[in-house]
């Protein structure tokens, strides 16, 4: 059994308590059993499980693994700790702000003995998995995706880190991928439009398009054009039956057993490292 701690007590801390109190049947998530919470706040008991101080959860013996569920600008201190501590790490994405420090968060994990995982949902939904199955095989032209959602709240990073879900789905669509300009605008306050040029290994644009603001639906619009044609809607398709974070927990807890091969935990460490550096590049444009 692995005892764990989840960092943070929001929407998606509530979900990773409920989930680990309720595991997949017949599945390795039940080989995890929480043992507390961690908040900056004062709080009550949480769905029956109790809040205990940072530093208890990370001296404690009967603790193994740590979800961190914190705000994007808290993640790289509070992964360090737990993997200086011994502890396996559940982070949601970005792990950092910086490709540097995301690297040396691996290092470290690799030379404790500990697994560092970072969550990425938007890969496990089905309309993600549809269109992927519908680009396979294609030889792509030009794309965009235009993402818009409501204003962020402080503490999520540069729009490339905070958006850096659909960065990952255009790097894994159409891999590695390099940024060639942006454009920023932010003519209020709360409304923000990123605009960021980028190009794939064989040269073929890409634009990917950020833009919040308060009212502004949430909502994807893609444009990807092949040789054979253009796509201009993800068809709509069923829910995925299992919660996608549970989805996730999953496949931690593979990790955890040591039933994901080497080969695609390099393959997942390769991409993330160059969603992270590529993200603060986009950022580093904008500083230019």
């Amino acid at each position: 059994m692995f005892g764990a701690v989840v960092v943070g007590l929001g929407t998606v801390g509530n979900v990773r308590i409920r989930h680990l109190l309720t595991p997949a049947p017949d599945s390795s998530t039940e080989m995890l059993t929480i043992k507390g919470f961690v908040s900056r706040r004062n709080l009550e008991s949480q769905q029956g499980v109790r809040q205990i101080p940072l530093e208890e959860a990370l001296k404690r013996q009967d603790i193994h693994v740590a979800f961190i569920c914190t705000e994007n600008v808290s993640h790289e201190d509070d992964v360090r700790a737990f993997l200086q501590a011994g502890k396996h790490v559940c982070i949601e994405y970005p792990m950092s702000l910086s490709y540097q420090a995301a690297k040396d968060l691996w290092d470290l994990a690799q030379n404790k003995g500990v697994i560092l995982h970072e969550e990425h949902i938007e890969l496990m939904t089905a309309e993600y998995k549809t269109l992927k199955k519908a680009v396979t095989m294609k030889n792509l032209q030009e794309g965009t995706l235009h993402f818009t959602g409501g204003a962020l709240k402080p503490g999520f990073g540069f729009p490339s880190f905070s958006g850096i879900s659909r960065l990952t789905w255009l790097v894994d669509l159409f891999g590695d991928l390099s940024v060639t300009a942006l454009t920023m605008e932010q003519p209020s306050d709360g409304y923000m439009k990123m605009t960021a040029q980028l190009v794939t290994a064989d040269d073929k644009p890409l634009t990917w398009i950020e833009e919040r603001g308060p009212g502004l639906p949430r909502d994807k619009k893609i444009s990807f054009h092949f040789d054979s044609g253009i796509m201009t809607q993800i068809p709509p398709v069923p829910r995925e039956p299992v919660p996608l974070f549970m989805q996730d927990l999953m496949l931690f807890s593979r990790k955890l057993e040591g039933r994901v091969s080497p080969e695609e935990l390099l393959r997942e460490r390769r991409r993330i490292l160059h969603c992270i550096e590529l993200a603060e590049r986009i950022q580093h444009l904008c500083k230019g």
